[in-house]
């Protein structure tokens, strides 16, 4: 558990440093672009989804997660040489970067969280599961505050080694956890096997599946109805480039402080005590008021006050919930089918909601006119997420009850042999 919480620790503290440095990208990129951005995101996750399905075919996940880390932690320092020695112009090295940090983001902590779940049974992630998060969400609190501190005196390319580091630091708990449970079972377990689109064809075939889908999807279409908002307001605001991203880490580091207030002193007790119906449906009532709110008063506070709150509730309530999601599932789907919704649906989400907004914005829709639009949409997740939150309940009712069967049949066994 501390090894996890360590783990996730340096791995959103590596990211916060870039997240700031991130937006400020897609601002030097063109706010006009950014649909193009969103849209470059998810043909990105398409070419790479299946390139890690073939991966999780063919190697364990001793061998994989390595993998994956150390492809990120050169990146980072390519991208470091690029911005030192101006490879590449700036405008198009923003763009990329933008479109990278995008998939670096989705890809690395659903790794993450698809080691939680097969590490820890469903009973242990109910109890941990928030423990852990809160880790991830300490480091999501240095990461800004380092990048608050830094960027004035050392500019962004240099915190881009510093994000490395952390990385690096994220790899070595990976090596630690391997060993702790390679211990732990009998055997290394080997690869998950089967074709690249194993994933996709699970997905097709569940009902279950198809329905998380969906609450991805209208979270993704409501954050980013926000985030094209958030980003017009402070382009209009603030014109230098290094105060917009210590706004933009300001804003991160209020995000994660809540976000963690919320992970030691509600989360767990939400999950435990009221239900995944309950803890996945809480996140959507907020914005139903949050939207309604903001199509009244469209002003840059009550935007702000929304965007924190979004953002606080999903990683402290939403994010773990719909972790716990998959822990009745079995290894294929978490890995395979897991990966392509937090990353290829994730990210569609992204770009076929950057074009909404695009177009709602093309007719003439105001702030106002879109945030009811998005009110709306909250209410069909709100929905959704209670739908799914029953389903996750009965399914991991039918598995304890297994459980409990097969460990009554073993102990019976044993001791009838006792007994001869």
């Amino acid at each position: 558990m501390a090894f996890s919480f360590a783990y996730f620790f340096c791995l959103l503290c590596a990211y916060y440093v870039l997240r700031p440095i991130r937006d400020e990208m897609g601002i030097q990129g063109g706010v006009e672009n950014l649909q193009w951005l969103f849209t470059a995101t998810f043909i990105s996750m398409l070419c790479t989804v299946p390139a890690f399905g073939w991966l999780c075919s063919r190697y364990p996940r001793a061998k994989l997660l390595p993998i994956v880390y150390i492809f990120f932690i050169f990146n980072i320092l390519l991208f470091y040489l690029c911005y030192r020695f101006a490879w590449i112009p700036p405008a198009y090295l923003a763009r990329v970067f933008f479109v990278w940090v995008s998939v670096f983001n989705l890809f690395v902590v659903s790794v993450f969280w698809s080691f939680m779940v097969d590490l820890f049974d469903q009973e242990q992630g109910k109890r941990l599961f928030a423990f852990i998060a809160a880790g991830g969400s300490a480091g999501a609190i240095l990461g800004p505050a380092l990048t608050t501190l830094l960027v004035g005196s050392l500019g962004s390319v240099n915190l881009l080694l510093i994000s490395a580091a952390f990385l690096s630091f994220a790899l070595a708990c990976i090596y630690k956890l391997r060993g702790w449970s390679l211990q732990r079972d009998e055997a290394q377990p080997e690869a998950i096997g089967g074709g690249i689109f194993d994933g996709i064809k699970r997905i097709a075939q569940s009902t279950y599946l198809r329905g998380i889908c969906a609450y991805v999807l209208l979270y993704t279409t409501l954050a980013t109805f926000l985030y094209f908002t958030q980003a017009d307001i402070v382009r209009d605001t603030f014109v230098d480039s290094n105060e917009r991203t210590r706004v933009f880490a300001i804003m991160d580091l209020i995000t994660n402080v809540l976000t963690v207030s919320l992970q030691v002193f509600v989360t767990g007790r939400i999950s435990t005590r009221l239900g995944m119906p309950v803890t996945l449906a809480l996140v959507p009532m907020m914005l139903i008021i949050g939207f309604a709110v903001l199509s009244i008063y469209p002003v840059l506070i009550v935007l702000i006050i929304v965007q924190v709150l979004r953002r606080a509730g999903n990683y402290a309530i939403a994010r773990p919930g719909r972790e716990m999601l998959f822990s009745v599932l079995q290894r294929g789907e978490k890995y395979k089918s897991k990966n392509f919704i937090d990353t290829v649906v994730y990210r569609g989400g992204d770009a076929v909601s950057a074009w909404a907004h695009s177009g709602l914005a093309g007719i003439g829709l105001a702030a106002s006119g879109i945030a009811a639009v998005g009110a709306v949409l909250s209410l069909v997740w709100l929905i959704i997420g209670w739908k799914l939150g029953q389903v996750r309940d009965r399914l991991g009712a039918i598995a304890e009850r297994r459980t409990a069967q097969a460990t009554a049949y073993v102990g019976k066994s044993v001791m009838r042999k006792y007994d001869a």
